[in-house]
């Protein structure tokens, strides 16, 4: 099975001036404004990491629900985070580094399955296979 998504880009101008809009072939992202100061300098707007950590979280989430029903559990509650780092190095900008949090309610697992489940996700979710980054993982487990 192959399933394709798509999104797509328009932008003008330059690097520092220019401007662009981001659309996702669902319509969640309908020409999004994005540029060089949303993405290094704080200004509104989107950038290309807050995309992938988003991805990423939901990504590692869904993986982590399949698990967990895999081993006869369903979560009530999970909340993830993804920070990814984008950094200037010699060789230009990379990312070189994911942070991800999770905090989860599930009834009847205890830390050690959770963690094992977790880190299960982590290392077999589509997106983190995407990165050449370490991803690293603090999964909290609530009653």
């Amino acid at each position: 099975m192959q399933i394709h998504r798509t999104g797509r880009v328009n932008w003008t101008g330059g690097l520092k001036d220019g401007r662009g809009a981001i659309s996702t072939q669902s319509g969640a992202l309908a020409e999004y404004p994005y540029g060089f100061s949303s993405r290094f300098e704080g200004v509104a707007g989107s950038n290309p990491e807050e995309l992938l950590a988003a991805a990423h979280a939901a990504c590692f989430t869904m993986a982590l629900t399949l698990i967990l029903g895999e081993a006869g559990l369903k979560a009530e509650r999970l909340d993830t985070k993804a920070v990814v780092l984008l950094e200037q190095t010699d060789q230009g900008f990379a990312i070189p580094k994911i942070d991800l949090t999770l905090t989860a309610t599930i009834a009847g697992i205890d830390d050690e399955k959770f963690q094992t489940l977790a880190g299960l996700a982590k290392a077999n979710c589509p997106v983190s296979k995407l990165f050449n980054a370490e991803i690293s993982l603090v999964a909290v487990l609530t009653a």
